[in-house]
C-alpha cells in the first residue's frame, strides 16, 4: 500500500453542508436520537413552540393531533408566525423560521421573554426531518400557507379564501399557527407516536401553565381516542397528582418568589409515608429529567432547613451531625420550577435534559430555605398557597 501523504488532504476533501443538510446529516445532534425518543422530541418541539405563544400571553389552546396517516398537526390560538417579507433575505418570515437554523422570535428576548423551545431552532429541525411539513398561519385577517419537504421549500406562500383545517375550533380561530408534519422513515428507526408518551408531555405542561387548555386527539385507524387538559392549579396540583394513593402526611407546601433578574422559581412539595422519593424538575416548559443546578439548589435548602429546625427544636445537639440529604427525601413527593428569560438558559444536551447555569443554585437555595425555615417557625405568610388533596 502506498504510503500517503499531507498532499492527499486537500481542499476537495473539504465539505460545506448547506441549509438544513447538517440536520439531515447528524439528526442526533440536534433531537437526542433517531429512535422513538427523537421522534416524541420532535413533536414536543412543534408543541412547546405552541405553548410559548400561552407563555407569552396570547394563546389559550393548544390542539395535537395523532393523524389517519401517521403524521401529526400541532395548533394553537396564538398570533401566528409572522408572513411579511424580511428585506434582507427577500422572504417571508415564516419561510425563514422554517427553513434556516437559529431564526426564529425566540433570539432577541422581545417576541419571547420565556420560552422552552429548541433555542430557535425547533420548527427547521422538524422541517428538515419530516417527508413533508406545511403550516398554515391565520392573523391579519388573512390565511397564509406554506409547503415544504426535508426541510426545503416546495409551494411559494399563499393565501388560501378557507382554511383547509375543518376540524374543533381551528378554522374558527382568529388567528394562530398549525403545523402539520410527516416524519422521515429514512430518518426515524419508527414513525410510530406513542399515545401515552404524548399525553404525559402535554399533562406536564398543562399544570405548568394554569390556563391553557390541551386538546389531544388520536385519529389514527383503530386507536381513535381523545383527551384535554386544563389545571389552574399549578404545580401543587401536580403535586397533590402524584402523590395520589400514596396516603399523604399533610397538605401540599408551596414557596413562590419572582427573584431579581426576571428568575422566577416555584416549588411545591409534600411527604407520604412511602420511602420512595419522587421529584421532578422544570426549566419554562421542559422537563429537565437528568436535574441540574435548581434540583441541587433545592435539595440543599431542604436538608439545610430540617437541621436547623432540629437544633432550634432541640432534636439535635449543636455539635451532632443531623440528617443527611437523604434522609430528608424519604418519602418525599415535589416539584422544582423555575422560569427564566429563555437567552440566559444553559442546558447540558440540546435536548435540555439538564440545567447548567451555575447561578441559578443559590438562587432556588436561597428561597427555599427562607420559605421553609420560615413556614417552619409557625408564620404562614411566607410558605403561600398550601392545597388539600
Amino acid at each position: 500500500m502506498a504510503k500517503k501523504t499531507s498532499s492527499d488532504y486537500s481542499a476537495k476533501n473539504i465539505q460545506v453542508l448547506e441549509g438544513l443538510e447538517p440536520v439531515r446529516k447528524r439528526p442526533g445532534m440536534y433531537i437526542g436520537s433517531t429512535d422513538v425518543s427523537g421522534l416524541h422530541e420532535a413533536l414536543r418541539e412543534i408543541i412547546d413552540n405552541a405553548v410559548d405563544e400561552a407563555l407569552a400571553g396570547y394563546a389559550k389552546n393548544v390542539w395535537i393531533y395523532l393523524n389517519k396517516d401517521g403524521g401529526a398537526t400541532v395548533g394553537d390560538d396564538g398570533r401566528g408566525i409572522p408572513t411579511d417579507i424580511m428585506p434582507a433575505y427577500k422572504k417571508s418570515a415564516l419561510e425563514i423560521v422554517m427553513t434556516k437554523l437559529h431564526a426564529g422570535g425566540k433570539f432577541g428576548g422581545s417576541a419571547y421573554k420565556i420560552s422552552g423551545g429548541l433555542h430557535g431552532v425547533g420548527a427547521s429541525v422538524v422541517n428538515a426531518l419530516s417527508v413533508w411539513l406545511w403550516a398554515e398561519i391565520k392573523r391579519d385577517g388573512k390565511i397564509y400557507t406554506q409547503e415544504y419537504s426535508r426541510g426545503k421549500v416546495k409551494s411559494t406562500l399563499q393565501t388560501l379564501s378557507k382554511s383547509r383545517l375543518d376540524f374543533d375550533h381551528l378554522a374558527t380561530r382568529k388567528s394562530g399557527t398549525t403545523i402539520a408534519f410527516m416524519p422521515d422513515k429514512e430518518i426515524f428507526s419508527t414513525t410510530d407516536f406513542e399515545f401515552d408518551t404524548i399525553k404525559k408531555a402535554i399533562r406536564e405542561r398543562a399544570y405548568l401553565v394554569p390556563g391553557l387548555f390541551f386538546h389531544l386527539k388520536d385519529q389514527r385507524e383503530g386507536k381513535e381516542r381523545e383527551v384535554n387538559f386544563y389545571f389552574e392549579g399549578g404545580i401543587s396540583a401536580l403535586v397533590a397528582k402524584l402523590n395520589e394513593n400514596k396516603g399523604p402526611i399533610h397538605k401540599t407546601i408551596f414557596i413562590k418568589k419572582h427573584e431579581q433578574d426576571d428568575v422566577e422559581v416555584e416549588v411545591a412539595l409534600q411527604y407520604n409515608d412511602g420511602y420512595a422519593e419522587n421529584v421532578e424538575s422544570y426549566v419554562n416548559v421542559i422537563n429537565t429529567t437528568n436535574g441540574g443546578t435548581h434540583l441541587t439548589g433545592f435539595r440543599m435548602a431542604l436538608t439545610r432547613a430540617i437541621n436547623d429546625y432540629g437544633k432550634k427544636i432541640g432534636s439535635f445537639k449543636e455539635d451532632e451531625e443531623g440528617i443527611v440529604g437523604d434522609d430528608t427525601r424519604e418519602g418525599l413527593t415535589a416539584v422544582v420550577f423555575v422560569k427564566m428569560p429563555q437567552d440566559r438558559i444553559q442546558f447540558e444536551g440540546q435536548t435540555k435534559g439538564k440545567l447548567g447555569n451555575a447561578e441559578i443554585q443559590p438562587v432556588v437555595q436561597t428561597i427555599v430555605k427562607e420559605g421553609l425555615s420560615c413556614g417552619l417557625s409557625g408564620k404562614r405568610s411566607c410558605v403561600i398557597g398550601t392545597l388539600s388533596r
